[in-house]
């Protein structure tokens, strides 16, 4: 294939897809808005998962350094009820299939394995426009332009290629994160820190939930769930720190303080992240020269499968492309075949999120701890 391929975004994704075409020897270059790759925090854990995102990994030539991030022990998970009490401890005996690793460590072995000056940095999208024939010219903000032959959209949920395709939008899911963080926790939030334990925390009641991970370095990444519209969040000064924090943390009032310490003993601010999906069967038609990967094609709400789900994604395009050099069309139409109907199948619980849940019963941590148990039987 001679078609240099332009991917816009350098996150999993679209480094995923940039990694399997350079082992095939398929000219690439990736456009990414962020200044250098130190830009900012990429995030917490991520669970690899050997039916998906380890594929891809295998894909790219990489489950070596791959298993050299894998943060040991932290397959093991905790349910608790809101009063504190343990309804599940869950070890990790090893015999799982989603180790854990941090998502700034597993981009970095991405962007190793490509030669140096694959990624364009600084470079944010402004406006795209077809030239007919499959051919593209994206146009950038700092006035430069590429013009390509087969444009790939890696670049999340607001995505500025996705209107070549499609007119779909994300929308609100209801849902919010509020993001914290504990350092040093087994000296400095012993409670908290046992609470977690050497893994994932989980506690729920309607409405609200509380999500903890064990990372790297003694620290404990908290992620706070408040089904509330965006009216209400609007209503909260974030800038004020302290402030936000004690009005975050008076939605979770009756709750254990073992609980509750994961955001009033945060050692940094509260940060506000809204969740936000695309359709759930979210299709276009072929348009020629363009295609998407990840979240710029199937955002859905956190259920621990996106960033696995956008690696695969980026995998099975570069598999096939490199397996129809002279047809991309082609490869694109057996790529779009497979990753539509992947990307709606309705995902079911194992170790992040809650949304899978069948909570008609109004139980959930019940139900969440049934599911888990029926699988280990």
């Amino acid at each position: 294939m001679h078609t240099p391929v332009t991917i816009i975004g350098a996150g999993l994704g679209g480094l995923t897809l940039a990694r399997v075409l350079h082992v095939h020897g398929i000219p690439v270059t990736v456009y990414e808005a962020e200044a250098s790759p130190s830009a900012r925090l990429q995030g917490g854990l991520l669970d690899i998962h050997d039916y998906n995102g380890q594929l891809a990994l295998k894909a790219a030539g990489l489950m070596e350094e791959f298993h050299s991030i894998v943060l040991e022990g932290r397959q093991a998970m905790r349910v608790l009820d809101p009063d504190g009490t343990v309804l599940l401890d869950k070890a990790d005996d090893g015999t799982g299939g989603r180790p854990e690793v941090q998502r700034g460590e597993l981009r970095r072995i991405l962007l190793d394995s490509l030669p140096e000056g694959t990624v364009r940095w600084g470079h944010k999208a402004g406006s795209i426009r077809a030239l007919g024939e499959g051919r593209h010219e994206v146009q950038f903000d700092d006035g430069s332009t590429v013009v390509t032959g087969l444009l790939v959209g890696a670049d999340g949920a607001w995505s500025r290629v996705r209107p070549l395709l499609s007119t779909a939008t994300p929308e609100y899911t209801g849902t919010s994160f509020v993001e914290t963080y504990l350092f040093d926790a087994d000296t400095r939030h012993p409670a908290a820190a046992k609470a977690v334990g050497g893994g994932m925390l989980m506690a729920a009641a309607p409405g609200r939930e509380i999500f903890a991970h064990r990372e790297t370095g003694d620290t404990l990444h908290t992620y706070v769930s408040l089904a509330r519209p965006l009216d209400w969040f609007a209503s909260i000064d974030f800038t004020d720190a302290a402030a936000a924090t004690a009005r975050i943390a008076s939605e979770y009032d009756g709750w254990a303080p073992e609980l509750t310490a994961l955001i009033t003993d945060a050692d940094t601010g509260p940060v506000l992240r809204h969740q936000y999906a695309l359709p759930t069967e979210h299709r276009w038609d072929r348009v020629p020269g363009v295609t998407l990967v990840g979240d710029a094609a199937h955002l859905a709400p956190p259920n621990g499968e996106g960033a696995n789900l956008a690696m695969l994604d980026g995998a099975d395009l570069g598999q096939a492309l490199a397996a129809h050099p002279d047809d991309i069309e082609a490869a694109l139409t057996e790529y779009e075949q497979v990753m539509f109907p992947r990307s709606s199948e309705v995902v079911t619980f194992e170790g992040a999120e809650m949304d899978g849940v069948d909570t008609d019963h109004g139980d959930k941590l019940h139900a969440l701890i049934e599911m888990i148990t029926q699988k280990d039987r």
